[in-house]
């Protein structure tokens, strides 16, 4: 099984975001270029801010600039909107642009303190690696969280294995096991007040990042993305 390696993340724990939210990834990954030229990271970063977690992959590190770069976000924002139509989704552009993060609530992926999929989270995911397949120069890093109920000696495994749940059914559909990355962050990275039973249903949650993998990079460079 392909994992994170954040030792090596923490190296890469960069990220100035550009842009107003309503900016297509397009506009934002041309407005980037000008500033910032390409840069290419190596391993999955982990940017912590304010307890709340950004993912930067393993092909991009950084922003791609100039052309290239409005290009990849062109192709990002076809894929963001095919994701909007899944139900119970988050899907937001991250990365300025150049990737997207999915977060599905565990609430709808999974019963409390288990890691098994439900009917309906199936029928969700089904739909995110349809839209994998007819995408196929991405990556995909999942990350399974937790609320602050119990310990790290509990909490940390199951959201690995919330992580490994989402990862084994993408394979049953025929998503590569080379496109996909796990890790489970345990409640490290809550996004809501564990105080109440609202901010804890909303910590526990799998997250999903999308990012363009060298292949798409390369073709951007070149100018003959699609």
């Amino acid at each position: 099984m392909r994992r994170i390696n954040f030792f090596a993340s923490l190296l890469l724990c960069v990220a100035i975001l550009f842009g107003g939210c309503n900016a297509s990834n397009t506009a934002k990954g041309t407005a980037v270029g000008a500033g910032g030229g390409a840069a290419v990271g190596a391993g999955l970063g982990a940017l912590l801010n304010g307890g709340k977690g950004a993912a930067w992959g393993a092909g991009i590190g950084a922003v791609v600039g100039g052309a290239a770069g409005a290009l990849i976000g062109n192709k990002m924002d076809k894929q963001k909107k095919e994701l909007e139509q899944i139900e119970s989704a988050k899907v937001e552009a991250i990365n300025d642009g150049q990737a997207i993060k999915v977060t599905f609530d565990s609430g709808i992926l999974f019963a409390t303190n288990s890691s098994t999929l439900n009917q309906a989270s199936k029928a969700a995911l089904t739909q995110f690696a349809n839209s994998l397949k007819s995408n196929p120069d991405t990556d995909v890093e999942i990350y399974g969280h937790t609320d602050s109920t119990g310990s790290d000696k509990i909490n940390i495994p199951l959201s690995e294995q919330r992580a490994s749940s989402v990862k084994a059914f993408l394979i049953e559909q025929s998503i590569l096991a080379a496109r996909l990355a796990t890790a489970g962050l345990g409640s490290s990275q809550p996004v809501s007040d564990n105080a109440t039973s609202l901010g804890k249903q909303q910590n526990r949650r799998v997250e999903v990042f999308i990012i363009p993998n060298e292949k798409m990079i390369k073709a951007a460079e070149e100018g003959t993305l699609k």
